[in-house]
């Protein structure tokens, strides 16, 4: 046994254990809120892994992204997440995808290969067309709203779509999966009113956006094994 993972086998059992080693998941976006996904699902014995993004860290994401520090600006952020999962589990298999996911390069992605999908984009038309997919293709898909300008973790959950409230992202994208025939999806979202700022960008702080990777992880593993 790999005691790396004692703890994790002590937790759920082995034969639990070897259902994550033989599962695959893909994330999308490698953010603030993606990039604890990705780390958590590894730290939890997942065995194959996709990651998909075109960004490269930037000196801006060094105040939440787990893979930004002085030594990964300027890298693709799909290798320096590929290098920090490797510190981690060497045995893990990590699919790599650097392009932005719209309509027209969807294609290029084959989601009925993993167990399961979590959507952690910006972007609203990104967001729509993988939903779309992978409930045509009936892939399991967990999807995060927003989470710049929240500064409560604590007001994070775990709900159905339909049952959001307060956060803007939520509340365009349950209109829009409406119109597409899509009422039910698994979300994490913050019922905390978003801080005001006058910037256009973002404002964001340390701790909220990996508590909902992390929310987003326990909830994928805990459907793949029970």
């Amino acid at each position: 046994m790999d005691n790396r993972f004692s703890r994790t086998i002590n937790m759920i059992g082995e034969e639990k254990f070897n259902i994550l080693k033989n599962s695959s998941v893909i994330v999308f976006g490698l953010g603030g809120v993606g990039g604890a996904v990705c780390e958590a699902l590894v730290r939890s014995g997942i065995g194959t892994i996709g990651i998909v993004d075109k960004d490269v860290v930037d000196i801006t994401n060094i105040n939440r992204q787990l893979i930004a520090t002085e030594k990964t600006v300027g890298m693709l952020k799909t290798e320096a997440m590929r290098n920090r999962l490797l510190d981690i589990n060497p045995a893990v298999l990590i699919r790599k995808y650097d392009l932005f996911y719209l309509p027209e390069t969807a294609d290029e992605i084959k989601l009925s290969e993993y167990d399961f999908v979590v959507d952690c984009i910006d972007n609203v038309t990104a967001k729509l067309e993988l939903i779309a997919r992978c409930k045509e293709l009936n892939v399991p898909v967990i999807s995060s709203m927003g989470t710049g300008n929240k500064l409560n973790p604590e007001m994070l959950e775990i709900s159905d779509i339909s049952k959001t409230s307060v956060c803007p992202l939520a509340r365009v994208m349950r209109r829009e999966l409406k119109k597409r025939g899509i009422t039910r999806l698994p979300v994490v979202y913050s019922k905390e009113e978003p801080v005001k700022t006058d910037l256009s960008v973002p404002a964001s702080m340390s701790f909220t956006p990996p508590v909902a990777g992390y929310l987003l992880s326990s909830f994928v593993i805990k459907k793949l094994i029970f």
